[in-house]
């Protein structure tokens, strides 16, 4: 089949599963291409003119790249950690995409780097110095937390996890950095991030990431129907936290496999606020969630109504973080950009790869809702189930003739494109009761004719 993705992986994937060492092929591809990505930053500042990266800006830089390799040798585990947080993605495309156009003022990315680096060297234990402005009153330390400061420069003194800190504007203050990642600091300027529990024993903890300035910085949030990056208060930190503790149990039902995902795949959670027109009188869904390609191993999320939907909201979005990570390594069809297909999730008309992807995701989800509704002990939830398991499967019934009669699926495609089709016909063992199932074809039937109104020719 392929060199890049052994048979029985393509098979588990395209199954919406995947085991720990399955999903690990993913993980270490990504990792791989994170490493690459920082290198054709420093690459790029090297070869930009001196008009888009001025020599101040490149020893800073280069001291940076220096600091963090001083930090690999002490803790190499520690310094990747920080390196691939999920966030540090958008950061560098977004700074490669300055330094190799020049039409931009690339000041406050360079100094992200410096955050980077300094983070890097605390979480190793190695000495450092350095300086670092604020932005809106925060200045982020990625993985950490932030520093709370109206004026800058802030100094940073990191020695053996701790950091002292010295702001413009206020007397010095230190901060523990622990191995577990979390952060302490009697000082109140000091804005920790919440590090949520590992989903199961011996999994790296999630962080809970309201404060990185690149979480939403250029993906188009309100484009893709989702709210505002938030920042939130402690309240909602316990409340997300209090939902995140029931999520493991729920993950379980769906099978050990969506508790692979949500252990291997999952580095954080980026809060967002309520989706744009969500309200009494707003037209949108009460809750929004997404994914980013270049933020590999985030999922974006407004605040989950119950541990349910937290669960379930995993498992959606950790769908498209696993698929577009197999894209990346094979590709699974040539078929053109062109917004043309119906997709019952959406109101648009949709690109083929769009197609894949809603229909792989949604696929997933109504396996998981099967599988809670079989367990469920309660008739309220269990009815609520079979309704979300309804309705996800008729919207995966609708589009599958359309990937499965793609000419432009490469034979690895082809793979994943069948073994979804076997998930969808074994669903069918355990069908919804009938009303549901009713609702359900009547729900899509009636989108797509209103899909066909709103698109006229383009409909597929």
């Amino acid at each position: 089949m392929s060199s890049a993705v052994p048979d029985h992986v393509l098979r588990e994937l395209g199954r919406t599963e995947g085991d720990a060492a399955s999903l690990g092929l993913l993980v270490r591809d990504q990792d791989t291409r994170r490493l690459v990505l920082l290198r054709a930053v420093l690459d790029a500042a090297e070869a930009a003119p001196a008009t888009v990266c001025p020599p101040p800006m490149l020893d800073r830089l280069r001291a940076d790249w220096a600091l963090l390799e001083a930090a690999e040798r002490a803790d190499r585990g520690a310094v990747r950690s920080v390196l691939f947080h999920p966030l540090a993605g958008p950061w560098a495309e977004r700074l490669l995409g300055g330094l190799t156009s020049g039409g931009a003022d690339l000041s406050a990315d360079l100094a992200h780097l410096t955050a980077l680096a300094a983070v890097a060297g605390v979480r190793a234990g190695i000495g450092f110095r350095a300086r670092l402005g604020p932005r809106g009153g925060l200045l982020s330390m990625p993985t950490l937390g932030a520093v709370r400061a109206d004026i800058g420069p802030v100094e940073l003194h990191g020695l053996e996890r701790e950091l002292t800190v010295s702001p413009a504007d206020g007397a010095p203050f230190t901060v523990q950095v622990h191995r577990d990642g979390a952060t302490s600091s009697a000082d109140p300027r000091w804005v920790p991030l919440v590090v949520l529990p590992a989903v199961v024993p011996g999994a790296a903890p999630v962080v809970l990431d309201d404060l990185d300035p690149y979480r939403t910085r250029g993906g188009g949030a309100e484009t893709h129907g989702l709210g505002d990056a938030a920042e939130i208060d402690d309240w909602e930190r316990k409340a997300w936290a209090e939902s995140w503790s029931g999520v493991e149990p729920l993950l379980r039902l769906g099978g050990e496999h969506r508790l692979a995902e949500a252990s291997v795949l999952l580095r954080c959670m980026v809060p967002l606020g309520p989706p744009p027109g969500s309200g009494p009188t707003g037209r949108s869904a009460a809750h929004c969630s997404g994914t980013r390609r270049e933020a590999f191993g985030a999922v974006l999320s407004s605040k989950p109504a119950t541990a349910a939907y937290f669960a379930s909201t995993l498992v959606h979005e950790l769908q498209h973080t696993k698929l577009a990570a197999l894209c990346a390594l094979v590709p699974l069809h040539h078929e053109d950009t062109a917004p043309r297909h119906f997709a019952p999730w959406r109101p648009d008309p949709r690109p083929f790869d769009g197609l894949l992807q809603g229909a792989y995701s949604h696929l997933a989800l109504a396996d998981y809702w099967q599988r809670f509704a079989l367990n469920a002990r309660r008739v309220t939830h269990r009815d609520l189930a079979w309704a979300e398991h309804a309705r996800c499967r008729q919207q995966v019934g609708a589009v599958l003739p359309v990937l499965a009669g793609s000419a432009a699926l490469t034979p690895e495609g082809r793979t994943v494109v069948n073994e979804m089709i076997s998930v969808y016909h074994r669903l069918e063992d355990s069908p919804p009761p009938s009303g549901h199932l009713a609702r359900a074809e009547a729900y899509v039937s009636t989108t797509k004719v209103i899909w066909q109104q709103r698109n006229g020719s383009r409909r597929q």
